[in-house]
């Protein structure tokens, strides 16, 4: 493999546009700054660096991400009770309202589902997960980093 094609611990700067099955555009940084990021860095999903081994700089490519490879799978055990007393009282709870709750390791999200009589229903999933989705991709730049 030649230092200039994308593999382990490889250097990427690349545009990307990240989009969903029904063709909406979920983010974007075409029009800004690229992103850079080191193969196995933690950063990015591993199906979509896989998907980039072998891409040179001046590629671009559509990339296909399944739900495996990408936010996993709905979690129907990710969808937790919350008593209403947990929340601040002048919060304004609502569906697809999006709170976020400290779990002893940090913040984590998670999206109202239902506001009941002394319950609210909270989707702690990845809003992404159980979908698809696609990278447009455009590689400005590989450099090994060995």
């Amino acid at each position: 493999m030649s230092n200039n094609e994308i593999g382990e611990h490889s250097r990427v700067t690349l545009h990307f546009a990240l989009k969903l099955d029904d063709g909406s555009e979920i983010d974007s940084n075409f029009d800004g700054d690229p992103a850079t990021f080191i193969v196995g860095d933690g950063n990015l999903l591993p199906g979509f660096e896989q998907a980039l081994f072998g891409l040179k700089a001046g590629d671009e490519a559509e990339i296909e991400i399944p739900p495996e490879a990408g936010f996993g799978q709905r979690n129907p055990s990710n969808i937790q009770k919350v008593k209403k007393g947990h929340f601040s009282p002048d919060m304004e709870l609502e569906e697809g309202l999006v709170v976020s709750f400290d779990n002893g390791d940090g913040e984590l999200p998670g999206v109202i589902r239902e506001v009941g009589e002394d319950d609210v229903e909270v989707d702690f999933n990845h809003p992404l997960a159980g979908q698809t989705v696609f990278f447009h991709v455009k590689i400005l730049e590989v450099a090994s980093v060995n």
